[in-house]
C-alpha cells in the first residue's frame, strides 16, 4: 500500500543503517542490500530517513509519478539565511515561485543579447586568470581558490559593473559556507 514505507535492512538506535554502508566499497554494500531488499529500500542514515533506488526503471516511474515531491528543497537553515528567507532563484522551495524567477533569468540576464553585451568582461576576467598563473611559472598553485575568483569577477562584473571588496566579502562567506555545510 501507498502509506507503507519500502522495505529495508534492521538499524541501530542513533546509528541507523551506518554501520551496513560505511567501509571502503559502500556503492557495493548498497548493491548487496538491493539485491536482499529490492530495487526500493528504506535506510536510515543517522538520523536521516533515505529512499535509495537502485534502478534506473523504478527511479524512472518515481520521478514520473512524484515529480512535485521532487522538485520541492529540502528546508535548510543555511540557504535559507543567505538567500533572504529563500528568495533567489537557487534555493526557492516554491515551484511556481521558481519559475516565475527561471522565465525572468532567462528573458533578462540570460538573453543572447544581454550574454554577449558581457563577452569582454568574462574574456578580461579569464584573461586574468591565464597571466596570473603564467606568472607563477610551474609553480604549485590552488586553482580552486583562483576559479571561485574567477567566477566572482564575472558575476560581480556583470551583475554591479565593477569588482566591489564588500562583494568579494561576501561571495567568499558564501564560498565558505558552501565548503562548511556541503548544502
Amino acid at each position: 500500500t501507498p502509506n507503507l514505507p519500502p522495505p529495508g535492512p534492521w538499524k541501530l538506535p542513533v546509528l541507523g543503517n551506518l554501520h551496513q554502508v560505511v567501509g571502503s566499497l559502500p556503492h557495493l554494500e548498497l548493491r548487496d542490500l538491493a539485491k536482499k531488499y529490492g530495487p526500493l529500500m528504506l535506510l536510515q542514515l543517522g538520523q536521516v530517513h533515505t529512499i535509495v533506488v537502485s534502478s534506473q526503471q523504478v527511479a524512472k516511474e518515481e520521478v514520473r509519478t512524484h515529480d512535485v515531491f521532487f522538485a520541492s528543497r529540502l528546508h535548510v537553515q543555511t540557504p535559507q539565511i543567505l538567500s533572504y528567507n529563500y528568495g533567489d532563484i537557487i534555493f526557492s522551495p516554491n515551484r511556481e515561485s521558481w519559475k516565475q524567477l527561471g522565465r525572468i533569468s532567462v528573458s533578462e540576464l540570460l538573453s543572447t543579447k544581454r550574454v554577449q553585451s558581457f563577452r569582454s568582461k568574462r574574456e578580461e576576467e579569464v584573461n586574468n586568470l591565464i597571466n596570473w598563473i603564467s606568472s607563477k611559472g610551474g609553480s604549485a598553485i590552488n586553482f580552486i581558490e583562483k576559479v571561485y575568483s574567477l567566477m566572482y569577477g564575472i558575476t560581480s562584473r556583470a551583475a554591479f559593473g565593477r569588482r566591489n571588496l564588500e562583494n568579494k566579502k561576501r561571495f567568499s562567506f558564501m564560498e565558505e559556507t558552501i565548503r562548511v555545510r556541503c548544502f
